[in-house]
């Protein structure tokens, strides 16, 4: 697996981590602003918060550590990972994931603001 196509699964990883960890939030208010009953469905999912936190954080810093390490000799001349343009992109990509990630395990704190 080439370090392009890994740190990009690190990325996906942590977002879906990071979905999962806010799960117990976000979905009883998409449920109720549906109009649907049950809105403490997302409960279940309480219990597994910190754990997914903890996998969410884990996931985005190895993928920030693979992402922001040296070029090294396991990164060829004319691979993905060695061209410069591909490596900054990579780069933006994973702070929009960062941020989107950040706004999900945040959203308990700042819901009460909103509704």
């Amino acid at each position: 697996m080439s370090t392009t196509t890994g740190s990009s699964w690190l990325g996906v990883g942590a977002l879906l981590t990071a979905a999962g960890a806010s799960v117990c939030c976000v979905l009883p208010v998409i449920v109720a602003l549906a109009g649907v009953g049950s809105a403490t469905f997302g409960a279940i999912f309480e219990p597994y918060r910190p754990y997914m936190i903890g996998a969410t954080v884990l996931l985005l810093g190895f993928a920030f550590y693979r992402t922001y390490r040296p070029v090294t000799a396991e990164c060829a001349p004319g691979e993905g990972c060695a061209v410069p343009e591909n490596r900054s992109r990579q780069r933006r990509l994973l702070w929009i994931v960062a941020l989107v990630a950040l706004l999900l395990l945040t959203f308990p704190h700042y819901i009460g603001w909103i509704l």
